[in-house]
């Protein structure tokens, strides 16, 4: 059986062979072996894969498909080009009015404004009240030219009539004042008196001349002022004088040499508190 399974496929090529040969296609060698035909053949080994085929033709387009499900969102792109200015869209209704904000900076001071037209003349205002009446400036002076040798008294008095009772009196002496004491040390003493009493309003104003032992004489000009408050309104003497000063032998006093003396007044206001 195994020789026939060999020489079948031999058999069949000779045969094959001879049809192949007989080129006038006579059929009488066939008739005249009249051989019963032979068993088939096992199959050949395949033979090698021949060439890829030409791609085919565009086949038609097919129907629109279904929406398929929402994927996944994806990263921003880029940022685009500005476009183009649209129109102008519909006005706002007004909003409403906002909270007071803070207090902003002081700007910068503007430019001078042009002047403004003059306005009309307005109506006449009626009568004020009645103001305060002003204080008039209230003063004098007392002017004497002789020359006074005492060393202790009033060399000279002025009378000063005061207004107010809640004003101060100013006075001031101008004049030549000296004192002489040869071989000893000595000290006088010039002062202001208010109908014969020193100021206590607030203190005395009065002015020293001291000298250690001297032959010289030392004439002049001198000046003595100051303030004095709580004096009541009404008439008031005003004397100034010359004495001793205190722990000092009084002086040889000489007031008004050669010259012009004077004693200056004046009511003032209260002094600021």
């Amino acid at each position: 059986m195994k020789l026939l399974r060999v020489l079948s496929p031999i058999v069949v090529s000779l045969l094959l062979s001879a049809f192949a040969e007989d080129k006038g296609g006579n059929t009488d060698n066939m008739s005249r072996c009249g051989g019963v035909p032979g068993v088939p053949g096992s199959p050949g080994s395949s033979g090698s894969p021949g060439r890829d085929g030409r791609d085919g033709r565009d086949g038609a387009i097919g129907a629109k498909g279904q929406h398929g499900e929402k994927g996944e969102r994806g990263f921003p792109g880029p940022l685009g080009g500005v476009g183009s200015k649209g129109s102008a869209g519909v006005r706002g209704e007004k909003g409403r009015i906002g909270d007071k904000g803070f207090g902003g900076k002081m700007g910068p001071r503007g430019p001078k404004g042009e002047m403004g037209q003059r306005g009309m003349k307005g109506d006449v205002g009626g009568k004020g009240d009645k103001g305060e009446q002003t204080q008039q400036f209230n003063w004098k002076q007392c002017v004497w030219k002789r020359e006074d040798g005492k060393n202790t008294g009033v060399i000279q008095e002025c009378q000063f009539k005061k207004h107010h009772g809640h004003t101060a009196i100013h006075v001031a002496y101008a004049g030549n004042l000296r004192i002489y004491c040869p071989g000893r040390s000595c000290c006088s003493r010039w002062f202001f008196t208010f109908n014969g009493t020193e100021c206590t309003g607030p203190m005395a104003i009065d002015g020293v001349v001291y000298r250690e032992g001297s032959n010289d004489q030392p004439l002049r000009h001198r000046q003595i002022e100051g303030y004095c408050e709580n004096i009541a309104a009404g008439q008031i003497r005003i004397g100034f004088n010359i004495g001793k000063c205190s722990g000092y032998s009084v002086g040889n006093g000489y007031s008004g040499w050669n010259s012009v003396s004077r004693i200056m007044v004046a009511e003032m206001p209260p002094a600021q508190q």
